[in-house]
């Protein structure tokens, strides 16, 4: 059973990793290609900032993870297991995931559906700016019409 869990817990974790980075360098690779983009830090920065930070807070949280768990392993009077320690790595990461892609999730969706007034999240913002629109159109065109009948009669 200890097996299946490290193999799972390794899959998962190094194939969402990979998918996303993944990901990341097909956009940069396809971006470039298709707009000729040669300065791929000055174009893409966001996105390569977000990965390294990513990976570097993950690995950082492995380190300080593996110091607690060998810890907690000598107050039982028991050795440090690294195959034990990515399983209890991988399971603490992926629920620290799963919380945020769950609170994301609910955000995006709760965002689209709901109206909160004057966030620039919410639906309301673009039903706003319409009728802002329309009545500048509206405006526009009262002007003009005024213009063109003031126009109209002088010319007679």
């Amino acid at each position: 059973m200890k097996t299946i869990s490290l193999w799972t817990v390794l899959l998962t974790l190094l194939g969402v990793s990979a998918y996303l980075i993944g990901a990341l360098v097909k956009s940069v690779l396809d971006e470039r290609r298709s707009n000729n983009l040669r300065r791929i830090w000055r174009n893409f920065a966001l996105g390569i900032s977000f990965a390294v930070l990513f990976l570097v807070s993950w690995f950082v949280q492995g380190i300080a993870q593996w110091e607690t768990y060998r810890l907690e392993q000598a107050q039982h009077g028991e050795p440090a297991v690294v195959s034990e320690y990515i399983v209890h790595f991988g399971q603490a990461t992926l629920e620290n995931w799963q919380s945020e892609f769950l609170q994301l999730f609910a955000f995006v969706v709760l965002s689209a559906v709901f109206i909160h007034r004057g966030s620039a999240e919410s639906k309301d913002g673009q039903d706003r700016i319409e009728r802002k629109v329309d009545e500048i159109r509206t405006m526009l065109r009262e002007s003009n019409g005024g213009r063109s009948s003031r126009k109209a009669s002088a010319g007679r």
